[in-house]
């Protein structure tokens, strides 16, 4: 029997015969075909070792092993598909290892036999090693001597470089770049610690090139990696602790690991892609040795030490961040495209929403530079703060003027202003609708309180911008309705922690043995009176919250803790609680609101370790300092559990993460789980049940969820009972009536129920198909249905081209009468619903195939639908350049068989097969690249993970077929395809299904040009794009991008 544990290895018939599957569960996974491949040749490299080495001993010995061998490669000549592979790979007779290989006309050096031995590492150039600073075997720093002189090319990854750690190298490096080699290194002036001497040292050599991060406000970068490339394609690198200093490379304590391309190429691969996409990132900057890049370096480092100050004559960076760059982007896309001025801005806390409008405003102020100004708030903090922002982007110190509490404005051209104020003297103001050209709302959830609505009411500015974390409302306010029923942009938590932009959160669902079901469920949540009495009476749930703060918090005597409670009672009751524990806690409520600066800086100065609020810490307030959160009640609100958790992510020196304790009660079935959790992880392609159970594998950066068995059996039970199903889609139809007033229309229903995605709904069924059922009718033609249907889920909603979708909807307005024009669009059309080539189906024509769907019936459904798609449109999606026959649109997802029928390799009359990841349109001389950046979805592949990504928004790293190679064939036509006039066209996807099971769309990267290679069979290329990827799409596929 074999021991019990945990494998990772292929079950051999031998194996299959000792599992007892009666006594024992027996794990196990399907191979995939991606994976084969790896999987078997790591399988037979044990078994051929074994099998070679088992070959007698005796003075023939070596020749017997040689000639088994060969013996292997002849019986795999018939299995291979390449007429070289037997050339090729067949061992020569004596045995013999090469060393190297160096020109005798010029040599590198007169005598090259000594000159071998001293570059040559003395590890080698093929197996692993582990440097671990101890005196026994050999020093890192004499192999890494030897690394640089053997190496044609050098990348170095590190935190920081002392000058005495770079002078160990000097000599070695100054043979290396002076000799034509490149030397790459990227490093940081993060605390201070890297030398500028030593920077400046390294930006003098020739053929050298240095980066650095200057980035003071948060860390970055920790790793430490020294990759040495060589032409031959014997790569090593070193991946440890070691820094560039003399401590770390000769006598400190420091583990670094050497590796190998030909022991494991795919973390070679890794290290390699990811060196590179680092340096093609906007985080890390040239320094070139000249004045002001060495100005840079010093003023960074005297910062990072404490020497100088940071923020003298500095109000905000005028260039906004790669994340507002993207929602100024959809904003545009949202006026320009769908003219919508009406604009709703969803980003979570912490992450500039006033810069965000701020620099909007800066730009409508540019088009327009006598633009009247609004920005209306609810708190003066607020308006304060908001004021400078627009100053800072704006450059102007005069800018704005104030009107809240006891301060009243001059004029009212530049107005930030409260919301009490301003709807107090509204109607004394004689201004007219169109006074303000740009009116901002901060905290825009507010929206459909009665004061804000009179101002709303009032003024009919071009631009109104809304801003909010979250535009959920806990009690049924509409906030969409303002906006057009749309979101225009979005950013949300975790988008902002993977970004780097809030600290990373380390979450604990803890149950705390109470039963909720039976407290009374009003307008949206608890009764608030039964569930403090519940608290308040409860001391065994006191004690519970105690030890799980002891066991958890790493020091509670310096935690900075906000703990949000019920009611006023339950927080008193708490701080007694917590000061009978000896732990200094205070309470802050509307009563005592007056000591609110006050009991902000009892918490910052660590006076008090907790502070119990209630409704107060929800927006608006800034204690970056706070490292600790209590959910001491549960927070029926998305928009409030956001703020609050927002409240403790901001990013502050010292701080590592923000620990959350959230306590949770067996919940009432109107309790929403499911939401709450999707709000932490983010978007995924898994459904929130899969990562319940598996333990949030898919967290933001540096995230931990951690639930009590007891809270994840809790919450999955919960959102078993909100899936949603086909009858609880009817159920809510059948219902509808009886919540709104509108009409019962597509549209009506998604905007009433925001959180049902249009994706889901036809996954259970077509909207006359849940019209029908809640009427209890029947469909009419139910097979055309069928086909309508499943054309709509498979194909329409996965498209995102504007211009198409426009089409549709024009020829189901015209009763699929068709003019005979746009026929690759029709053409498009006639794949997505017949799915087979013309005279397949006995359609004569184009026409008659188009006739038949006027059968269907369902030509307003499908108008809805395809409103609803392009109401979604947030980027632009341009015209492919000097190809005016393809109606394909750059960045727009597509079908596979849309883009062949775009391309003209689909016709009417034929259907070509299309399943390899390239496909070649001779006639033409164009071919397309099918991209799948996860090849095996299913399960994490480290070896198939990294062979496709963007490099940055102009690079994109492709790796070929298995056959190709430099020097013939399909590889080099890639490097030759300018000369061949070949043009190509990259596709790329996530993977090959999305969450609900469908084949997924390829976004259409446009043309692409060779720029360069490594490797061979399979070859790694870097392709050129013809027009800059968006943001949006750089961030779908840069798998190795500084977050």
């Amino acid at each position: 029997m074999q021991q019990t544990g945990i494998y990772e290895q292929l079950i051999t018939r031998l194996v299959e015969n000792r599992l007892d599957r009666k006594q024992f569960y027996v794990g196990e996974r399907q191979l995939s075909s991606v994976e084969a491949s790896v999987w078997l040749s790591r399988f037979l490299t044990n078994i051929l070792e074994f099998a070679i080495g088992s070959v007698p001993s005796g003075d023939n010995r070596l020749q017997e092993q040689i000639e088994l061998s060969n013996q292997l490669l002849m019986w795999l000549k018939g299995k291979v598909q390449d007429d070289g592979f037997l050339d090729e790979n067949l061992l020569d007779s004596q045995g013999k290892i090469l060393t190297a290989l160096y020109e005798l006309e010029n040599p590198v050096a007169s005598n090259l036999k000594q000159y071998v031995e001293d570059v040559f590492p003395l590890t080698g150039l093929t197996q692993s090693e582990l440097f671990s600073g101890s005196n026994a075997g050999l020093s890192l720093e004499s192999e890494l001597k030897r690394e640089i002189l053997s190496a044609d090319r050098i990348y170095w990854l590190v935190s920081f470089i002392k000058w005495a750690g770079i002078r160990i190298f000097r000599k070695e490096l100054e043979t290396f770049t002076t000799s034509g080699r490149e030397l790459k290194i990227i490093t940081t002036s993060y605390m201070g610690a890297t030398d500028a001497k030593a920077v400046e040292y390294l930006a003098s050599l020739p053929n050298t090139e240095v980066k650095l991060s200057y980035n003071i406000e948060r860390e970055r970068l920790h790793a430490k990696s020294y990759l040495f490339l060589r032409n031959t394609g014997f790569h090593t690198g070193y991946i440890g602790s070691s820094n560039l200093s003399r401590s770390a490379l000769t006598n400190g304590l420091e583990w670094n690991l050497k590796i190998t391309s030909q022991e494991i190429p795919h973390i070679i691969n890794k290290s390699l892609s990811t060196f590179e996409t680092y340096w093609a990132s906007d985080e890390f900057e040239w320094f070139d040795g000249e004045a002001e890049s060495t100005e840079k370096l010093n003023r960074a480092l005297r910062q990072q030490k404490g020497l100088d100050d940071a923020g003298i004559a500095h109000y905000f960076e005028i260039t906004p961040f790669a994340h507002q760059k993207d929602i100024l982007e959809q904003l545009s896309v949202e006026r320009d495209m769908h003219q919508r001025f009406r604009n709703l801005v969803v980003a979570a806390t912490g992450t500039g929403k006033t810069l965000i409008s701020a620099f909007d405003f800066h730009r409508f102020l540019k088009a327009k530079p006598n633009a009247r100004f609004l920005f209306v708030a609810h708190r003066e903090e607020i308006l304060r703060q908001a004021r400078e922002a627009y100053r800072g982007v704006l450059r102007n110190n005069t800018f704005g003027e104030l009107w809240v509490g006891g301060h009243l404005p001059e004029h009212y051209r530049q107005l930030f202003v409260s919301i009490q104020a301003l709807n107090n003297q509204l109607a004394q103001l004689n201004l007219t609708e169109d006074y303000y050209d740009y009116i901002v709302i901060d905290e825009v959830h507010h929206i459909a309180a009665s004061s804000y609505r009179a101002v709303l009411g009032h003024f009919s500015p071009e631009i109104l911008m809304g801003l909010t974390a979250t535009p959920e409302r806990h009690d049924g306010g509409d906030i969409l309705s303002d906006f057009g029923g749309v979101i225009a942009a979005e950013l949300r938590l975790p988008e902002a922690i993977n970004r780097r932009h809030l600290c990373p959160f380390q979450y604990f669902g803890i149950d705390d043995d109470t039963d909720l079901r039976t407290i009374p469920w009003n307008r949206g949540r608890y009764d608030v009176v039964q569930l403090t009495n519940l608290y308040t009476h409860n001391q065994n749930r006191v004690e519970k919250i105690l030890r799980s703060l002891r066991e958890i918090a790493t020091d509670i005597d310096s935690m900075k803790a906000l703990a949000f409670c019920v009611s006023r009672a339950h927080a008193n009751f708490m701080v007694s609680q917590f000061l009978l524990k000896g732990i200094k806690a205070d309470v802050l409520t509307s009563d005592n609101a007056h000591e609110r600066h006050q009991k902000q800086q009892a918490l910052r100065s660590g006076q008090i370790h907790v502070l119990c609020v209630v409704d107060i810490f929800n927006e608006g307030i800034d204690i970056p300092e706070v490292d600790t959160l209590l959910f001491l009640r549960p927070t029926e609100s998305l928009t409030i559990f956001l703020q609050q958790l927002g409240r403790g992510l901001r990013l502050a020196d010292g701080k590592e993460c923000c620990t959350v304790l959230d306590f949770v009660g067996n919940s009432r079935p109107e309790y929403d789980f499911a939401n709450k959790f999707r709000a932490l992880v983010g978007k995924s392609e898994r459904s929130i049940t899969d990562e319940l159970k598996q333990g949030f594998p898919r967290a933001p950066l540096g995230c931990r969820i951690e639930l009590t068995k007891k809270t994840q059996e809790m919450v999955l039970s919960n959102i078993r009972q909100a899936t949603l199903t086909m009858n609880r889609l009817v159920s809510l139809v059948r219902q509808f009536p009886q919540h709104s007033a509108q009409p019962l229309t597509l549209k009506n229903f998604l905007t009433h129920h925001p959180h049902i995605d249009l994706n889901e709904l036809y996954r259970r069924g077509s909207w006359e198909e849940l019209v029908s059922k809640a009427k209890d009718e029947n469909v009419a033609d139910e097979s055309l249905f069928k086909l309508v249907k499943k054309a709509i889920y498979n194909r329409v909603l996965i498209c995102d081209d504007h211009q198409y979708l426009l089409f549709l909807k024009r020829l189901c307005q015209s009763g699929f009468r068709w003019d005979n024009t746009d026929n690759r669009q029709a053409l498009m059309c006639h794949y997505d619903f017949w799915q087979k080539a013309g005279p397949e189906l006995e359609f004569q024509s184009l026409a008659q195939s188009l006739a038949e769907l006027r059968k269907s019936r369902v030509d307003q459904e499908l108008v809805d639908v395809l409103e609803w798609k392009m109401a979604k449109t947030r980027h632009e999606q341009p015209a492919m350049p000097e190809l005016p026959d393809i109606p394909l649109r750059l960045h727009a997802r597509y079908s596979r068989e849309q883009i062949l029928v775009g391309f003209g390799a689909t016709t009417f009359e034929h259907q070509p097969p299309s399943r390899e990841g390239v496909y070649v349109i001779q006639e033409q001389n164009i071919e397309l690249l099918f991209v799948t950046l996860d090849k095996n979805e299913k399960q994490f592949s480290p070896t198939t993970m990294y062979n496709d990504y963007a490099i940055n928004e102009q690079l994109f790293h492709w790796q070929s077929q298995n056959s190709a190679r430099p020097d013939r064939g399909k590889g080099k036509e890639y490097i030759k395809h300018r000369a061949l006039n070949k043009r190509l066209f990259l596709f790329v996807r996530e993977q090959s299904k999305d969450v609900y099971g469908r084949t997924m769309g390829f976004v259409n990267y446009g043309e692409v040009e060779y720029m360069s290679h490594a490797g061979s069979q399979p070859m790694s290329i870097t392709w050129k794009l013809r027009t800059s990827m968006p943001s949006f799409m750089w961030q779908q596929a840069a798998k190795l991008a500084v977050a």
